[in-house]
C-alpha cells in the first residue's frame, strides 16, 4: 500500500503500539486545510476539499495490530472529456494487519513459500511492517485515499465523442509509394 517517498507525509497521525490498551482504542482523524493542500498536489489533483477517516486499532498475539475503518473524503478534480471542475466524493474501506519488522518479514516469507503450491492458494496479503513502535493512522488513511481517487475522472453523462472524419483516397500511408509506382509504368 506504499507510494513513493515523496518526502514528509503530509497528514500524520502516529499511534504508539506500546500504548494501545488491550482492548483496542478508536480514533477519529481529519485532516487539517494544510494538510489537505499538500496531499491535493501530491495526488495531483486540484483540492481536496475534506478528508477524515475512522479507525479501530486492536492488538493481535505475535505483536501484530489489526487496524479497521474507513477513509471518506471530498475530491476537486478536472473532468478528463470537458475540462470542466468536478468533485468526487470517496469512500475507502481499510483493514489491514500491521507486524513487527521480524515477524512480518518472516509471514511475508511463509506466504512466499506456499505460492510454490500447484493448486493456486487463496491470496494472503503479508502484514504491514510497523515502523519504530509507531502506526501512523494519516499516513495510512492518506494511501487509502490516494489509491482510491480516479485517474480519469468524467462529469455525469458527458462522453467523449472522437470526430469521424471521411479520408481522402489518395491520403493513405501507401499513397506516395502508388505515385511513384504510376510513374514507373507510365515510363
Amino acid at each position: 500500500m506504499s507510494r513513493p517517498n515523496t518526502g514528509p507525509d503530509p497528514w500524520r497521525s502516529p499511534v504508539i503500539v506500546a500504548q494501545i490498551p488491550d482492548t483496542g482504542l478508536h480514533r477519529e482523524i481529519e485532516a487539517s486545510a494544510a494538510e489537505r493542500q499538500v496531499m491535493a498536489e501530491v495526488a495531483g489533483v486540484r483540492e481536496i476539499l475534506s478528508a477524515n477517516a475512522s479507525f479501530d486499532v486492536v492488538p493481535k498475539s505475535g505483536g501484530r495490530v489489526q487496524v479497521t475503518g474507513h477513509v471518506r473524503a471530498r475530491v476537486g478534480q478536472t473532468c478528463v472529456v470537458s475540462l470542466d471542475p468536478i468533485e468526487n466524493e470517496i469512500e475507502e474501506e481499510v483493514d489491514l494487519t500491521f507486524a513487527p519488522e521480524a515477524e512480518a518479514r518472516r509471514l511475508s516469507d511463509l506466504i512466499e513459500e506456499g505460492q510454490d503450491d500447484e493448486e493456486p492458494p487463496e491470496v494472503i496479503d503479508p502484514p504491514e511492517t510497523i515502523i519504530n513502535g509507531i502506526i501512523d493512522l494519516g499516513r495510512l488513511a492518506t494511501d487509502a485515499l490516494f489509491l482510491a481517487i480516479d485517474p480519469y475522472p468524467r462529469k455525469p453523462g458527458v462522453v467523449f465523442e472522437a470526430e469521424v472524419v471521411a479520408l481522402d483516397p489518395s491520403d493513405h500511408p501507401f499513397a506516395a509509394l502508388k505515385a511513384l509506382q504510376d510513374k514507373k509504368k507510365g515510363q
